[in-house]
């Protein structure tokens, strides 16, 4: 779906001034990071006495070493890195007095390295912590190399079921339970941020050590008086979380009180569509700025389900916990769950953790189609996939093992032997706790330095089943064959961010449509761009017989390459309309996608789709998605390629009324597209739609609702309607995010308007005021000057210009 994915794309890139917001010191004393010289950076070569790069400042926690260690990175990867620069050793640690700051690692059990240094050195502690504890590693100093070996404790080897049946995730949760527990009666330690503070106290809650309830106690006792405003919607689902688990585990009633509260400020403060953004939504039930983001909106799902469970009863909470579940059900099958209300992503197997945070919650909910589909993203989502996240990776690694484990032992087993295992040892310091580690470029790492000790201990306390989030409740959905899961864990290989295409251009065309049939809408979509690079249309033929099988995900995998293939897919348009008839909806909606890339051969289709887009909202699609991505490909592409030459005006006018008042925001602006090429006369019967779309903006989509608005304001101001006139100030919402364009584009119109817009005098007058006044009046000044221009030419005016009327 290009054109929601692009702009989920711009979504992401604004969002990250804001969430800045939430970032609190840690208690743990780390370097400060910096983003990396622009255009990147050579590879230092240390033994030749380069420095570490200004500015590049990422270094790594390197496991119980005691060691911190600074790699070369390159598009989000170290595999390119050789070298370890050694940046810190602590007191006392296994590293004291064996290395030192500026040593240099070259390699591991006397070779150098051969791969990425970080896996490689991940995997080395791993397997020294299973033996002897012998950790050997090629040291370089002041022009010398030699061997030395760094003494570890012994732990023992992961389980194939790791963390359940392993002694090892046994000894670690011990070991960073005490100093967890230690660390949270220290002094200072109440400036962490609530959401690693509230998963600390879940890990020592889930740990079912009755020694560490007085800790708990105390920070639940915070917990309870918990109140934010500014990116509240961050913070509560964790709070809320912490409450109803201690309640379910401990029978306390004296948190109730809190729980309540916040339960219900998180309910009341959802959208109307069952949404959450930065904030709670307003009064009218839309999001401010940009919108819904799942990323806080899942979280706070599940703990208002789990408020429920702990006996928090309200209507409110029931009718948010089953709207967001609608609004979540929607991507089973999809692809991932995207960083708002976008459409699925498929680029990776999970997008910061939301895949996790899925399978938690349709577990929790006991709907098996859900947990069992978004555990297998969730467990084929490792490596380099496990490194991206907006805003950093915390909650790509945070909701790993918990996603994961809903399909079962053999399942996080699989994870852990692919990429838990080496990743999770690297992280975890000496003294048993775990900083957060970011990703490999840490620019955008707006949760770098956070304390992710009980993320990680949450993992190895899964088999306890202590409270909800640990499996307390027995998972219903199927779990997984050995077999089954290392299946599920390959599909996930073959990307990296650096080398996102190699693995599939070296398949076979056989392998190729074979992966074209996956369940996994991420291979898929590899397989399919794998395939249109080839600009092979003999393939089209067998992706024409793929269109009639029975497997529904082979169907969707032709659909998808199709697509890729563009124009040369004209062959497969009549088998492509007869999809549009299937009962699946994704099916039809991705073969109306597939029709809109091929162009104009395509066309023919067009009087299907307007039909199809012209119908209401059927039950089992209460928020009208397959309107809106049909929206997207009729009006934003087909219609926006051609001429509406010979298209029947009834029916178009219908699909234009019925795509006005679909939810999404962007939908509505993709509509708006086809104003230009209406005539006045082929507008009038669409004016009152038109009208109202500009009067009341859409519930969901709110960064991109401004469009049809703005297009609506323009078109009124373009054929001289008097209902516009106040629009054009109305519109301009001067304490909104995205003002700059809004007003600008307003005065626009009033300027179209001319003479006509005199009686928007005295408004003019006041917006000038409130803008002198406003927090961002230097900003706004260029708006100010050109507001103060027109009312001096509005003043002078003794023309009349003659205006039309909706009513006439």
């Amino acid at each position: 779906m290009n054109i929601p994915r692009n702009q989920q794309s711009i979504m992401k890139t604004l969002e990250k001034a804001a969430l800045a917001a939430i970032i609190i010191s840690s208690a743990l004393a780390v370097p400060c990071q910096a983003a990396p010289p622009k255009g990147g950076m050579k590879m230092p070569d240390f033994t030749k006495g380069d420095p570490i790069p200004a500015g590049a400042t990422h270094d790594w926690t390197l496991g119980a070493t005691g060691l911190r260690g600074w790699m070369y990175c390159d598009k989000l990867e170290t595999s390119d890195a050789r070298q370890i620069s050694i940046t810190k050793v602590e007191k006392g640690s296994p590293s004291d007095g064996i290395l030192e700051v500026g040593d240099v690692i070259l390699g591991i059990g006397g070779k150098p390295f051969s791969y990425d240094p970080r896996t490689e050195f991940g995997k080395a502690l791993t397997a020294a912590e299973a033996k002897d504890g012998n950790l050997s590693l090629t040291r370089w100093r002041a022009g010398k190399q030699e061997d030395i070996t760094v003494k570890l404790p012994v732990l023992g080897a992961y389980s194939a079921t790791a963390p359940y049946d392993c002694p090892k995730s046994k000894a670690i949760l011990a070991q960073g339970c005490k100093a967890l527990a230690a660390r949270t009666s220290a002094p200072g330690y109440e400036r962490q941020n609530p959401i690693p503070r509230s998963l600390n106290a879940l890990a020592l809650l889930a740990s079912g050590d009755p020694a560490y309830l007085p800790v708990v106690k105390k920070e639940v006792e915070w917990a309870s008086n918990f109140s934010a405003d500014s990116m509240a919607t961050w913070y509560y689902g964790y709070v809320i979380t912490l409450l109803a688990e201690y309640h379910m585990a401990t029978g306390d009633d004296s948190v109730l009180p809190g729980l309540r509260r916040l339960a219900l400020e998180a309910a009341k403060g959802q959208s109307a569509v069952g949404s959450w953004g930065h904030k709670f939504a307003t009064p009218d039930g839309r999001l401010f700025g940009y919108g819904m983001m799942n990323a806080p909106g899942v979280p706070l799902t599940t703990s208002l389900f789990l408020a429920r469970e702990a006996g928090v009863k309200a209507p409110e909470i029931d009718l948010a916990i089953e709207r967001s579940a609608k609004l979540l059900r929607f991507y089973i099958g999809k692809g991932s769950i995207p960083y708002g209300d976008h459409a699925p992503w498929i680029q990776n197997h999970d997008d910061n953790g939301k895949n996790g945070m899925a399978a938690v919650l349709f577990d929790l909910l006991g709907e098996d189609s859900g947990a069992e589909y978004f555990s297998r993203m969730s467990l084929a989502s490792h490596g380099n996939e496990r490194d991206t996240g907006h805003t950093g990776n915390f909650w790509n690694m945070t909701w790993a093992v918990p996603g994961v484990s809903r399909g079962g032992p053999q399942a996080t087993g699989a994870w852990m032997a692919e990429f838990g295992a080496w990743s999770f040892d690297l992280a975890r310091r000496w003294d048993g706790t775990f900083i957060h580690q970011g990703p490999p470029e840490p620019a955008g790492d707006h949760t770098r330095n956070w304390d992710a000790t009980g993320s990680y201990l949450l993992a190895y306390a899964m088999p306890l089943k202590k409270i909800m989030l640990t499996g307390k409740r027995p998972a219903t959905n199927p779990q997984l064959s050995a077999a089954a899961a290392k299946s599920i864990v390959n599909d996930g290989r073959g990307w990296s961010n650096k080398h996102r295409n190699e693995a599939y251009d070296a398949l076979g065309g056989d392998e190729l449509f074979e992966r074209l049939a996956s369940w996994s809408p991420v291979v898929r979509d590899r397989a399919a761009m794998a395939l249109a690079r080839r600009k092979d249309a003999a393939a089209v033929p067998a992706l024409v017989k793929m269109l009639a099988s029975k497997d529904l995900n082979a169907r969707y995998g032709a659909c998808t390459a199709l697509a890729k293939l563009g124009k040369d897919s004209a062959p497969a348009v009549p088998a492509l309309r007869e999809c549009l008839k299937d009962k699946d909806l994704w099916l039809r909606a991705e073969s109306a996608g597939a029709l809109a890339k091929i162009g104009e051969p395509a066309m023919v289709a067009l009087p299907e789709l307007l039909t199809m887009l012209a119908k209401s909202p059927t039950p089992d699609d209460p928020r009208g998605m397959e309107q809106r991505f049909l929206s997207f490909y009729v009006f934003g592409e087909m219609l926006k390629r051609s001429s509406i030459k010979g298209v029947d005006m009834d029916l178009l006018s219908k699909a234009i009324v019925a795509g006005l008042r679909n939810q999404d925001g962007r939908a509505r602006g993709s509509v708006s597209g086809i104003y230009e090429q209406l005539t006045y006369e082929q507008l009038k019967p669409l004016l009152p739609a038109i009208q109202e779309a500009i009067v009341t903006p859409a519930p969901s989509g709110e960064m991109f609702a401004g469009q049809v608005r703005l297009a609506g304001v323009a078109l009124f101001a373009k054929h001289r309607i008097r209902e516009g006139l106040p629009l054009c100030i109305d519109v301009m919402e001067i304490d909104s995010w995205g003002k700059q364009d809004r007003i600008k584009s307003c005065l626009r119109s009033i300027e179209i308007y001319g003479a006509a817009a005199k009686p928007l005098l005295p408004r003019l007058k006041q917006l000038e005021t409130d803008l002198t006044a406003h927090g961002e009046a230097k900003s706004l000044k260029e708006h100010i000057d050109k507001i103060r221009s027109l009312i001096q030419i509005l003043e002078k005016t003794t023309e009349t210009v003659e205006l039309r009327s909706i009513r006439d």
